[in-house]
């Protein structure tokens, strides 16, 4: 049987992994982190019916999906700066699961769940792929480790190593950085700032500035806090990020032309701080096909943040996986096969995505995601 690697244990890495199991195909995921518990894991997903919902029902954990999805968190609250409410929808109870919210930690716990023992090789950081005769390739590892496969599959994310093997294509900047912050157990802490909220997606939008907030699985509300600005804002804002004290106070001041019940949510935050800045890979992506190696999820299409990434990773690894499972011996054929189908799958989720940060960062971003979110109730 051919040795597959893949290189990540993120959703997309692992439901593949999970499917290749599924069919008596073993696979190995090597992940640079030391353990699951390494690195607090990222908010919340909500998973659609024909992307993420599908991968996880191909992958046979549709059960565990349905034991953690929260429907309330499909719910909206949309804001202008200055607390008047545009857009308010609540979910009812026996809605359906058209889009509810995950806990990235509990899907991970689940995925994880699903592998024999040994199929994720933690600490495992990928230095650099060695091409080998045959399509074959040699991975080398921190600490001087090596591992030999016969299929790589880079799920490593944004700036993955093993995307340079099929192109020289790299994110881009977007000109957006996002700054999160948190309120451990709001409902108990801040049970006057957990009814502001409400259950799930709560947003606000003024001048080249947003605030969005979400309510997580384990009770933590994470705050995010967007900015327009060039590739070396972080550097230059004269925001101390190192210090999250003084940090939190500068960032307050930059909602201070903002209602109180914004600058409410920054004061309430903790220490924990956290800055990202925005990048995407070019939409359309596409590349001619490597022997031996290929791509998913944000490694092979990083879009902007907006609901499709994740769920395009999750259907990449159970798309890959159930193409292997019809030729597992010939697992270079199916990996093109594979790529063949999801480069027009992934530009359309790139187009979507890229359209949605359009409006995000727009003058009349308010305006535009009514007009967005209201059809579509």
């Amino acid at each position: 049987m051919p040795r597959i690697a893949i290189v990540g244990a993120g959703p997309g890495g692992l439901v593949l992994a999970r499917v290749l199991h599924m069919h008596g195909i073993e696979a190995v995921v090597y992940e640079r982190e030391a353990s699951p518990a390494a690195r607090i894991q990222g908010g919340m997903l909500d998973l659609h019916p024909d992307s993420g919902q599908r991968a996880l029902r191909e992958a046979g954990l549709e059960a565990e999906f349905l034991a953690i999805a929260r429907r309330e968190g499909q719910d909206h609250r949309l804001l202008d700066h200055t607390g008047a409410v545009l857009l308010r929808q609540d979910t009812p109870d026996d809605a359906p699961l058209d889009r509810p919210e995950v806990d990235r930690a509990d899907l991970r716990t689940i995925l994880l769940g699903s592998l024999p023992p040994g199929a994720v090789a933690w600490g495992h950081g990928l230095q650099r792929a060695e091409p080998l005769p045959g399509g074959r390739h040699r991975l080398h590892f921190t600490g001087g480790r090596t591992a030999e496969c016969d299929l790589l599959v880079g799920a490593d994310g944004a700036n993955s190593r093993v995307r340079p093997l099929v192109t020289d294509a790299r994110p881009a900047p977007l000109g957006a950085h996002v700054v999160e912050l948190g309120i451990p157990d709001l409902a108990h802490a801040r049970p006057d700032l957990a009814a502001r909220v409400g259950r799930g997606n709560y947003w606000a939008f003024g001048p080249g500035r947003s605030l969005s907030a979400q309510l997580n699985g384990d009770g933590r509300l994470r705050v995010y806090l967007t900015f327009q600005g060039a590739e070396d804002w972080p550097a230059t804002c004269g925001i101390p990020f190192d210090d999250p004290v003084r940090a939190r106070a500068r960032l307050r001041e930059q909602f201070a032309d903002w209602a109180a019940e914004f600058t409410d949510l920054i004061d309430a935050c903790d220490d924990t701080l956290a800055v990202r800045s925005l990048s995407a890979l070019p939409v359309g992506l596409t590349w001619a096909h490597v022997p031996g190696v290929t791509l998913l999820g944000d490694a092979a299409h990083l879009m902007p943040p907006a609901g499709e990434g994740a769920n395009a990773a999750l259907l990449d690894g159970a798309e890959l996986g159930l193409t292997l499972a019809a030729d597992p011996y010939a697992p270079d054929a199916a990996a093109h096969r594979y790529e063949r189908a999801m480069f027009p799958r992934a530009e359309a989720a790139a187009r979507l995505s890229a359209r949605i940060h359009d409006i995000l960062m727009s003058p009349d971003a308010a305006r535009q995601l009514v007009a967005v979110l209201q059809p579509a109730r």
